[in-house]
């Protein structure tokens, strides 16, 4: 691993574990000219923590990328003197971050519904006065906004949170990330963007807690782009465990895990062989 921004890809399929230095080789139903990779997220952090070597090895392929972030941070202080202000702290530490890691601004977007507040805002529904979440369309809701922001970047592959991480914000990440794909490849919510035209491949990486199920590949980096990651969380200076963060991940090395997701609708013909 010697050689300069080096990457190697590893994909377990059965009991073998395909290797290439390649992603277009690794990686399924590629694209080509029209591979668009979209990392989602429910915390600004939580990309770069846990899959910044994914992100960094995308934008060095030349793969149009793209972040999501959730929440706005509005939770995320460490001392009561930043209660007012941490969400836009944290907005700046954001910016700065994407950009040690070399992602374009305009290509990072901010979806700001409030910290811990994911299960208030599951669903869509008709905003009404006062309300706190994002209003796209007259509507506010996770797939309200998830759905147009799928149908905005068309990506080709998600990465999102673990769905069994210890995080509930995490875990509505990725569930109302899933059903705002079958939205997004229908007709309904026709105001939120033309409908997708295929669904897109699907990745968990982890932030804090393990996969469900043991992960199914991994992306290996050289060190240069090990400092370039720990760069990206070194940018969230209110947030006083960030040292522990990065002692984490500098012991882990130059790699990252991926467990693949399945879309997977129900055909009930699939179980006829149980019953003969």
């Amino acid at each position: 691993m010697s050689q300069k921004n080096k990457v190697l890809y590893d994909r377990r399929v059965g009991n073998l574990v395909e290797r290439a230095g390649d992603a277009r080789v690794i990686f399924p139903h590629w694209k080509g000219e029209k591979e668009c990779w979209m990392f989602l997220s429910a915390h600004d952090d939580d990309i770069v923590i846990g899959a910044g070597l994914t992100l960094l090895a995308g934008l060095q392929e030349g793969i149009k990328t793209h972040a999501v972030i959730s929440a706005n941070g509005n939770m995320g202080y460490c001392r009561p003197e930043q209660r007012e202000t941490i969400a836009d702290v944290r907005k700046k530490e954001t910016v700065e971050s994407f950009e040690l890691l070399g992602l374009s601004k305009e290509n990072v977007h901010f979806l700001d519904f409030d910290d811990c507040s994911f299960y208030r805002n599951a669903g869509r529904r008709f905003a009404g006065q006062g309300e706190t979440g994002p209003v796209i369309e007259g509507a506010t809701g996770l797939q309200n906004s998830y759905t147009w922001i799928l149908r905005k970047v068309r990506p080709t592959r998600v990465f999102l949170p673990n769905m069994a991480d210890i995080h509930p914000d995490h875990q509505l990440t990725a569930k109302e990330m899933l059903i705002s794909i079958f939205h997004a490849q229908g007709g309904i919510w026709p105001e939120l963007g033309p409908s997708l035209e295929e669904i897109p491949q699907l990745y968990e990486y982890s932030a804090y807690s393990d996969f469900i199920t043991p992960p199914t590949m991994r992306i290996r980096t050289c060190d240069e782009l090990l400092e370039k990651k720990l760069a990206g969380i070194s940018a969230f200076k209110s947030q006083e465990q960030i040292e522990m963060v990065i002692d984490v991940q500098r012991k882990s090395g130059p790699q990252e895990y991926l467990r693949e997701v399945k879309f997977d609708i129900m055909e009930p013909h699939k179980h006829d062989i149980l019953f003969g």
